[in-house]
C-alpha cells in the first residue's frame, strides 16, 4: 500500500530505480528543472502580486495548483504504455483544435495584452488551447509521418489540413512565436520521418511566405521587429520591454545579485514573471546561473537524442524529437528574447513562466519523454537514409526488436 502511494507522486516512486538509464536522468532533470523554475516564479512574482492583490504568493499558490495537477498527468504519461497513449492522440487534437478556433469567438475568447489566446469554460479557470494541443500534435505528427508510406492520399491530404487549421488558428491570435514554434516542430518531426526533401522543401518555404505575410500586414509585429534592431530608438514604448529585460540581465554580473534581489522586478520589466522571467533569474543568478540553466538544457536535449536513437519504433523515435524540440527549442527561444537575440514574442519558458496551461503541457512532454526512454530498447534502428530509399518498402520494428518488411 505505502508503495502504491508513493508511486502516485513520481518524485518518491521507489520503482524508478529500475527504469533505464535515460529514464531516471531525464526523470531528474524534470524535477530539477521544476525546483528551479518555481523558485524563480516565487521571487519574479512577490512584488507584483503583493501590490495587485495584497498577497505575495497570490502567482505562486496558483502555479503550485498547476503543478499538482501536472503531476497526475505525468504521472499517467510515465506509466501508460504508449500505444495507449498514441490512440487518444487523434481525438485530442481535434478536441482542442476547436477549443482554439473558439478563442476567436467574439465573447467565448478571453483577450490579455492584446492577444485572444485564452479560454474561460464556466467554473474551469482560464485555458490555453495552443498550449494544451502541443503533447498531442506531437503524437498525432508522429503517427502520420511514421507512417507515411502506407497512408493513402485522401489520409494524408486530410491531416495536413487539420495540422494547417491548427498553425492558422494560432497565427490569428493571434501568436506568430507558437505557430513558428509548432510549424518547426512538424517538419523537424517529418524531416526525421524520411519524408522526401522536395516536399519538405516547398513545405519550408511556404512556412517563410506565411511568416513573412504575416509581419507584413501585422503593424504590431513589424514594430517588433524594428524594436529588437534598434530598441533605443523608442525606449519608452516599443523598446521598453527588451531594455528593461537587458538591464536586468546585466546587471546580474558574474554571480548575480542574489534570490529575491532583483531590482528589475520591481515594476520595471513588464511580464515578469512569465515571458520576461528569464531576465528576472538572469539578474538574480547571473552567469554563471544563466549558463547552469543552459548546460541543463543540453543535458536534457543530449538525452532526449539519445532515447530517440534507441527507441523501438519509428513513431516512438519521432515523440522523443517531437518533444525535445518543444522543450529545449521554446526555453532558447524565450532566453533568445530575454537577452536580445531574437525579437520579442510571448513564448512562455517552461517549468519557469507562470501559467497553468503552460505547466500541465509541460509536465504531459517530459512524461512522454520518459515514457519512450522506459520502453527503449537496445534494438537497432533503422536509418533514416535507409527509409528515405526505399519509400514503398516501409522497414518496420517487431516488438521484440527485430526489424521486418511489410
Amino acid at each position: 500500500m505505502a508503495n502504491d502511494i508513493r508511486r502516485l507522486i513520481p518524485f518518491f516512486d521507489p520503482s524508478a530505480s529500475q527504469w533505464a538509464a535515460e529514464a531516471r536522468w531525464l526523470r531528474w532533470l524534470t524535477f530539477l528543472w521544476l525546483f528551479v523554475g518555481l523558485t524563480a516564479l516565487f521571487s519574479a512574482s512577490y512584488p507584483i502580486a503583493n501590490y495587485e492583490f495584497g498577497d505575495g504568493l497570490y502567482y505562486f499558490k496558483r502555479q503550485l495548483i498547476a503543478v499538482a495537477i501536472g503531476l497526475a498527468g505525468f504521472n499517467l504519461m510515465v506509466y501508460s504504455p504508449l500505444r495507449y497513449i498514441m490512440k487518444t492522440s487523434q481525438l485530442g487534437v481535434l478536441l482542442l483544435l476547436g477549443l482554439l478556433w473558439l478563442t476567436l469567438v467574439p465573447g467565448v475568447g478571453t483577450s490579455i495584452n492584446g492577444a485572444t489566446r485564452w479560454i474561460s469554460l464556466g467554473p474551469v479557470p482560464i485555458i490555453q488551447p495552443s498550449e494544451l494541443i502541443k503533447p498531442f500534435f506531437i503524437l498525432q505528427s508522429a503517427r502520420i509521418f511514421g507512417n507515411w508510406p502506407r497512408l493513402t492520399n485522401k489520409v494524408r491530404f486530410t491531416w495536413l489540413l487539420i495540422f494547417g487549421a491548427m498553425l492558422l488558428g494560432i497565427l490569428l491570435q493571434p501568436n506568430l512565436s507558437t505557430t513558428a514554434l509548432c510549424g518547426m516542430t512538424l517538419w523537424l518531426v517529418a524531416l526525421a520521418a524520411g519524408l522526401p526533401y522536395l516536399q519538405l522543401g516547398a513545405t519550408a518555404m511556404g512556412g517563410m511566405l506565411l511568416a513573412v505575410l504575416s509581419i507584413s500586414l501585422r503593424e504590431y509585429q513589424r514594430r517588433r521587429i524594428m524594436s529588437f534592431l534598434n530598441p533605443w530608438a523608442d525606449p519608452m514604448q516599443d523598446g521598453y520591454q527588451l531594455i528593461q529585460s537587458l538591464l536586468a540581465v546585466g546587471s546580474g554580473g558574474i554571480w548575480g545579485v542574489g534570490l529575491g534581489m532583483s531590482q528589475q522586478k520591481l515594476f520595471y520589466l513588464p511580464i515578469q514573471y512569465s515571458d520576461f522571467i528569464f531576465a528576472v533569474f538572469a539578474e538574480e543568478f547571473g552567469l554563471v546561473g544563466g549558463f547552469s540553466l543552459l548546460l541543463m538544457l543540453a543535458t536534457y536535449a543530449t538525452v532526449a537524442l539519445r532515447v530517440a536513437t534507441r527507441a523501438r519504433n519509428i513513431e516512438s523515435q519521432l515523440v522523443a524529437i517531437g518533444v525535445m524540440v518543444v522543450m529545449v527549442g521554446q526555453s532558447l527561444l524565450n532566453i533568445g528574447v530575454a537577452t536580445g537575440v531574437l525579437p520579442t514574442t510571448g513564448l512562455p519558458l517552461p517549468f519557469f513562466s507562470y501559467g497553468g496551461s503552460s505547466m500541465l503541457a509541460s509536465f504531459l512532454l517530459s512524461g512522454l519523454l520518459i515514457r519512450v526512454a522506459r520502453e527503449s530498447s537496445e534494438a537497432d534502428v533503422v536509418s533514416l537514409d535507409g527509409r528515405r530509399e526505399k519509400p514503398g518498402k516501409p522497414k518496420l520494428r517487431s516488438n521484440n526488436g527485430t526489424a521486418q518488411t511489410e
